[in-house]
C-alpha cells in the first residue's frame, strides 16, 4: 500500500501516472498548464466520480501557482504573485455575487509556525464590511469582507469549523474563503506554491489533524480554499528518498512532519502575499499601491 501523502492534486496526479505509467490516460481528470504574470499555473479538473477514485480529491476545480522567486526576493516577485493569486481567485469567484459578502477565515494555530499560515493571512485581509455598512456614501463602491482567525479547537475548545460555522449563520456571507497549511510529497514544494479550491477545505489536514470540514455542504455558501504546504510527511520524504513505497524499519521517523528551517520568514511572506492576493481580488478596483497604504 502506498504511503506517500499529498493534500495538492497536482501530486496526487503524479502519484497515480507514478503508479499507472506515463502514458496510461487518467479517467476523469483533465490537466493543464499556463502563465499567469510570468508564474506557473498548474490546473487540474476533477471531473467525476472515477476522477475522484484516481486522485483521492472531491470532484471540482485546483490551480497550484509556483511561486519559485519568492524565497530568493526575485526582482518584481511580490506584485507579480499578489497578481498572480488575486487573477485566479478571481476565476474562482466568479461563479459568487460579485458584490456579496465574503468571510475570509484563516485556520490554524497561531503558536506553531508551520500551521500559522491562516491566522497570519487573516492579518492582512483588508476588511470593509462595518465601512460598508456604516458609511456607504464613502464605502459603497467596495466589496464587503469580513475576516477571522478561527484558531484551533486546543486552543479555544471549539472547532475551527463550529466557529466559522456560527459566523456564517450570524453574518450570512455569499461565499468563505478558507486558508490554511498543507502537505507535499516534495521538498521543492515546501512554501512554494500555493493551490486554490473551489471544493473547500478540512481543517487540520496539513499536520494530518483533520477536523470538521469547511465545505458548501457544511456551510451552506460555496467555499474556496487557500492552502500552501509548509510541511512533508516523515514516511513520504523517506519513500521518496529511499525510492521505496515501503522504506524498512522508519521507527519514530513515521511520526515526523520535516519543514524548512526557515519557515518562519517563509511563513510571513507567503502570508502576506496571499493576504494581498485575496484583497486584491475582493476589490479589482484597487492596484498595489492602494492596498500597501491601507494594509501596510
Amino acid at each position: 500500500m502506498p504511503i506517500r501523502r499529498t493534500d495538492l492534486a497536482i501530486e496526487a496526479q503524479e502519484l497515480w501516472r507514478e503508479s499507472a505509467g506515463e502514458l496510461t490516460a487518467l479517467p476523469g481528470v483533465k490537466a493543464g498548464n499556463s502563465l499567469r504574470e510570468g508564474i506557473p499555473v498548474d490546473t487540474v479538473q476533477v471531473l467525476d466520480q472515477e476522477g475522484e477514485r484516481a486522485l483521492g480529491k472531491p470532484a471540482g476545480n485546483y490551480v497550484t501557482l509556483t511561486l519559485e522567486g519568492v524565497a530568493s526576493r526575485e526582482e518584481d516577485i511580490f506584485g507579480r504573485a499578489v497578481r498572480g493569486i488575486a487573477g485566479e481567485l478571481s476565476a474562482l469567484l466568479a461563479g459568487t455575487a460579485p458584490q456579496g459578502l465574503v468571510l475570509v477565515a484563516g485556520l490554524g494555530n497561531r503558536a506553531i509556525t508551520p500551521d500559522a499560515v491562516g491566522p497570519k493571512v487573516h492579518e492582512h485581509i483588508l476588511v470593509t464590511r462595518h465601512l460598508v455598512a456604516q458609511m456607504p456614501e464613502h464605502f459603497g463602491a467596495l466589496r464587503p469582507v469580513a475576516s477571522l482567525a478561527a484558531e484551533v479547537l486546543g486552543n479555544t475548545g471549539v472547532e475551527s469549523g463550529e466557529v466559522v460555522r456560527a459566523v456564517c449563520d450570524k453574518i450570512h456571507p455569499a461565499c468563505v474563503i478558507a486558508v490554511d497549511a498543507l502537505a507535499s510529497r516534495s521538498l521543492k514544494r515546501l512554501c512554494r506554491t500555493v493551490q486554490l479550491t473551489d471544493t473547500g477545505i478540512t481543517p487540520g489536514s496539513g499536520v494530518g489533524n483533520h477536523r470538521l470540514g469547511l465545505t458548501q455542504e457544511s456551510l451552506g455558501v460555496p467555499v474556496i480554499a487557500v492552502g500552501v504546504p509548509t510541511v512533508v510527511d516523515g514516511a513520504t520524504l523517506a519513500a521518496d528518498l529511499l525510492g521505496s513505497e515501503n522504506p524498512h524499519d522508519l521507527g519514530a521517523g513515521k511520526e515526523l512532519l520535516v519543514t524548512p528551517k526557515d519557515i518562519d520568514s517563509q511563513v510571513a511572506d507567503l502570508a502576506k502575499i496571499i493576504g494581498y492576493g485575496i484583497s486584491m481580488a475582493l476589490q479589482p478596483g484597487m492596484g498595489m499601491e492602494e492596498l500597501e497604504l491601507l494594509l501596510s
